[in-house]
């Protein structure tokens, strides 16, 4: 019986070792090159899409979170300055009042001269 039993281990090995020598001959020629090439291209691309994925979906909890909109502009409603919501101004209370009044520039002084 103990001959039997060194028998089946000696024939494990060997086999072992014959199919990791196989692996490792088509591993070192042109297409066993190139299959690993592809896949560690493939494995890059799957990295990509998956962290690509992934920053879109914590960028839109974030805008979610911050009140943005999808885009990243901040909505300018009128009328809600007082909301407390981020990026809103209110109107002017009359259509000629301007948040902003004009001073007198270099345009207007060119537009007083009659030249352009």
């Amino acid at each position: 019986m103990n001959r039997a039993v060194w028998f089946a281990a000696g024939t494990g090995v060997g086999v072992y070792a014959v199919v990791r020598a196989r692996r490792l001959a088509e591993a070192l020629t042109p297409d066993g090159a190139r299959d690993r090439l592809a896949g560690l291209r493939h494995g890059a691309r799957l990295m990509a899409e998956e962290f690509a994925s992934s920053a879109a979906e914590r960028d839109a909890e974030l805008r979610e979170r911050l009140g943005l909109v999808p885009h990243g502009v901040p909505e300018l409603t009128p009328g809600a300055a007082g909301s407390g919501l981020p990026g809103t101004i209110a109107a002017p209370e009359h259509p000629d009042q301007h948040p902003h009044p004009r001073r007198p520039g270099a345009d207007d002084r060119a537009t007083q001269e009659g030249t352009s």
